[in-house]
């Protein structure tokens, strides 16, 4: 089985049992923890990693690092993971993790990419938008992007709006090539 699915059955996993007992947000934030913890030590992230160390070795280092830091929910998941020798998966289900929870909670993670930033009034006007479009919620993200010349574009996965000046440039070029404009 390949890691990417690995992870995935495991962050579907801890997604069910987390709202089976009421404790995804209790989950979210420990897996937030958990992501800037491994995130910012390479130490750490070099021993999850590391096979030289043993199952038990890893467990009790786990166990002192996160008791009272973490919900017994996740600590309990976390050695589980280690049990099973697969904590060097942890980094991705908690990717998988927070992908699962978006859409359960029908949230849709989008990337706005425009020449210059927008104004609060026009973000709000485009999240409303997109969330009268798609039924969903919007999470939004800016991104500057100088190569669209104007305009903007907005990216949900692999499904792109264009409205930026080089879309519509390419477009124009394209249509003066097959002789219709």
């Amino acid at each position: 089985m390949s890691q990417f699915r690995a992870a995935y059955r495991y962050a579907h996993a801890i997604i069910g049992v987390a709202e089976e007992f009421k404790k995804l947000d209790e989950v979210t934030r420990d897996f937030l923890f958990l992501d800037k913890l491994i995130g910012s030590s390479k130490e750490l992230s070099s021993f999850i990693k590391s096979p030289i160390v043993n199952k038990e070795k890893k467990k009790r280092a786990f166990t002192e690092l996160l008791t009272n830091r973490v919900s017994e929910l996740t600590l309990k998941f976390v050695i589980l993971l280690t049990s099973k020798g697969r904590e060097e998966l942890l980094p991705e289900i908690i990717r998988q993790f927070y992908g699962l929870r978006d859409q359960l909670l029908g949230i849709l993670n989008v990337t706005t990419r425009a020449t210059v930033s927008f104004t609060p009034a026009q973000e709000q006007q485009l999240v409303a938008q997109l969330e009268r479009a798609t039924k969903k919620k919007i999470r939004m993200k800016y991104v500057l992007d100088p190569s669209l010349k104007g305009g903007f574009s907005v990216q949900h996965e692999d499904t792109v709006w264009d409205a930026s000046v080089r879309h519509q440039l390419e477009l124009l070029r394209e249509r003066f090539i097959e002789g219709t404009a």
